[in-house]
């Protein structure tokens, strides 16, 4: 059995490797990327990427990018193809097939259809002259010149060649859609990431309590507000202005100054000009003013008006953090 250091020696020699093929990728770029980008972005169809065995793996994984990224994609197992999956590929579709060597049988069988259908072929291939590489339109270049696995047979650094290009391919189209946040949002509509791009601060106050005192609330009032509306804070507010906040923090200290409170009242101890954010604001626009302002909560302001609280634990329990 190898010792830890061992181990960690072949973990780094393994990242570092496919760390250099992924940077001579760069090298191998070229117009015909440029082409295969641009005839993918004027295509009126699908993108069908297709492959088996770990090509198969990676290409599910670049057709979710490309679909999240605003490139409507299809996956068709090239195995699965030859057995009646042809149908998926319409008229305007494109293809691009992953394979490291392409010359697999399965590929070699379904390219005679994709070009007698006239249908554009796309390469994702470290061998440029296989079978794969000399029917297709474009080849985009995956090339390595070895796996991380020491038999130099296991797919390593040759998937890890082709994801790189493929996320290459869909940022290029990305950019050329001018695909922003806002179009990111409408395909991650769940999850914390989607949350992070659509969810507003107004989402979040508006189903929690409403806790507000007036200036002259006597501090055994402050004290039932704070309780019963149960965020550990109140907004002063007078004719729908925020004047102030008070929160557990400050009765604690007024506790530990004063020994007789009955006559005070929430403007003696409230803090003024007190950190707000407007409700049309971004959640995370939220998370970040608290962050920075060691702050849990932060009041809320509706044009101009009080509108509310948000708290940092509603940014916990929507997955915002």
């Amino acid at each position: 059995m190898k010792d830890k250091q061992s181990i960690i020696n072949i973990a780094k020699q393994t990242i570092e490797m496919q760390s250099q093929a992924i940077l001579n990728l760069s090298s191998l770029v070229t117009d015909e990327f440029a082409n295969a980008v641009d005839l993918v972005y004027n295509s009126k169809g699908r993108v069908i990427i297709t492959g088996i065995g770990k090509s198969a793996i990676i290409g599910n994984k670049i057709v979710a990018t490309l679909n999240s990224t605003g490139t409507p994609a299809v996956f068709m197992h090239a195995a699965d193809a030859i057995h009646g999956d042809l149908g998926l590929i319409l008229k305007d579709d494109i293809v691009i097939c992953l394979s490291k060597s392409g010359n697999t049988p399965e590929i070699k069988v379904i390219i005679p259809h994709i070009k007698r259908a006239k249908n554009k072929l796309i390469a994702i291939t470290g061998n440029k002259g296989s079978f794969l590489g000399q029917h297709s339109d474009y080849v985009l270049n995956a090339y390595t010149e070895k796996e991380a696995c020491p038999n130099n047979l296991a797919p390593t650094t040759s998937t890890t060649a082709q994801l790189v290009v493929g996320d290459a391919l869909a940022i290029c189209l990305l950019e050329l859609r001018g695909f922003t946040s806002n179009d990111f949002a409408k395909y991650h509509p769940g999850g914390a990431l989607g949350k992070k791009l659509y969810l507003t601060v107004r989402d979040i106050s508006s189903v929690n309590e409403k806790p507000q005192i007036g200036p002259n609330t006597s501090i055994k009032e402050v004290i039932i507000e704070i309780t019963e509306k149960m965020l550990g804070v109140t907004a002063v507010v007078e004719d729908k202005k925020i004047l102030g906040i008070i929160t557990d923090g400050d009765l604690r200290r007024m506790l530990t100054k004063v020994d007789d409170f009955s006559n005070l009242t929430a403007k003696d101890i409230m803090g003024a000009n007190p950190k707000r954010i407007e409700a049309k604001a971004m959640a995370i626009e939220a998370l970040e003013v608290m962050e920075s302002n060691e702050i849990s909560q932060l009041l809320v302001e509706d044009e101009g008006n009080y509108a509310g609280v948000v708290h940092l634990h509603d940014l916990i329990k929507e997955g915002i953090i």
